[in-house]
């Protein structure tokens, strides 16, 4: 998502040749400094460049996030489709969070990774709350819905959150406990019911300890996680997870999974905030890690749309909520038996593998990866 800065060095001029001699190979320019490496098509050289890891894990975080959604209207009257809500909303946002965060350690305000904020965050960020705005006043009559960039609907606040992470990603990188910090915030946020729901500040002050963890994660974790026994201690991991999902279903509301209330807005005691929240962290960075420990290492069929998580992510909503303002979901009873929760969880499944794909990524690159040159000073639109 952000690259690492780039190393400079000088390269040595190759001795002069013959042209009956090979000709030497060309020296290209990486992250890390410039390497030898022989000629090759633009488009393979990009390809390398990405880690298959992440983006298989990206690709299987959106289509948990989406799945999550699309059950939220049918798993009522479901204790069990209830515990598996429950187990995914635990880990798959913050699994999501924690990857950006690893992704945007290097972070520094320079004029490229401004830019870079500017129009891979906050230009999409105004284009679809503008987008779902006008989505609910025609789609679901909602005249009195007004655009507005300060309260962002649905999904938009994973955009706002991640702008404000990023801008204090430096801050994070100085302090000495940041987690611990985070933490404190976190907490504190769930137990402040005055605290002002503009750019739904409680969400992302709440789900901040998962994005400062990322930053301080480095490659020997993922290696960590990747190990064989880690795939076999899962296993008991989300059974146990399950297990404890299903006996608290009935008992207490999803709603603390959402984060984005204190827990006296729950009617609960404001010392559950506290608990609470330390129980979802702790949770939620258990399952993450077990999720991670079965992504595939190598590229498989899927790891191309890791690429395009971003459009999966932003267009899911209009077809999630979609179904919701159709009443095709009140019209069809069934829908909430085993076997439409089955139905319900394979066309998420397709429908966001759809709006990761290549042409749909091209499609949108206008306003998800706009290139906005025109808007920066000459030496930013360079870098």
């Amino acid at each position: 998502m952000f690259q690492a800065p780039n190393v400079f060095q000088r390269a040595t001029l190759p001795p002069a040749t013959r042209e009956s001699e090979p000709r030497p190979r060309a020296v290209v320019i990486t992250d890390d400094g410039p390497a030898p490496a022989p000629v090759r098509p633009a488009k393979d050289t990009a390809s390398k460049r990405r880690d298959a890891y992440f983006d298989n894990a990206k690709y299987l975080a959106i289509v948990l996030v989406a799945v999550a959604h699309s059950w939220v209207p049918v798993m009522e009257g479901s204790r069990a489709a209830r515990a598996l809500y429950m187990v995914t909303y635990t880990f798959h946002m913050p699994a999501f969070i924690i990857i950006s965060g690893y992704f945007s350690r290097s972070f520094d305000m320079s004029p490229a990774k401004a830019k870079r904020l500017i129009t891979g965050v906050a230009v999409p960020y105004v284009v679809f709350e503008t987008a779902y705005t006008l989505f609910r006043r025609y789609a679901n009559g909602e005249s009195d819905a007004a655009i507005s960039l300060t309260d962002p609907w649905y999904l938009a606040w994973f955009l706002i959150a991640l702008f404000i992470w990023r801008l204090t990603t430096p801050l994070w990188r100085s302090m000495r406990y940041p987690l611990t910090v985070s933490l404190v915030i976190a907490v504190l946020a769930s137990v402040t019911p005055g605290i002002t729901e503009h750019l739904d500040l409680p969400r992302v002050l709440q789900f901040l300890p998962f994005f400062v963890l990322g930053l301080q994660l480095k490659p020997e974790h993922f290696q960590l996680v990747r190990r064989r026994e880690m795939r076999l201690l899962s296993l008991p991991l989300f059974a146990g997870a399950l297990a404890l999902a299903y006996w608290v279903a009935p008992r207490i509301t999803t709603d603390w999974f959402l984060r984005d209330y204190s827990a006296q807005d729950l009617d609960a005691p404001w010392w559950a905030g506290v608990l609470m929240t330390l129980l979802l962290f702790g949770g939620a960075v258990l399952l993450t890690a077990g999720f991670l420990s079965w992504v595939p290492r190598r590229h498989m069929w899927f790891t191309v749309l890791g690429a395009g998580t971003i459009c999966g992510y932003l267009l899911h909503g209009f077809m999630v909520k979609g179904v919701e303002y159709s009443g095709l979901i009140d019209r069809n009873d069934w829908l909430v038996s085993p076997a439409g929760l089955v139905l319900v969880t394979v066309v998420a499944s397709a429908g966001v593998t759809l709006m990761c794909t290549p042409p749909v990524r091209r499609v949108l690159r206008c306003v998800t990866e706009p290139d906005m040159n025109w808007a920066f000073r000459r030496e930013s639109a360079k870098l």
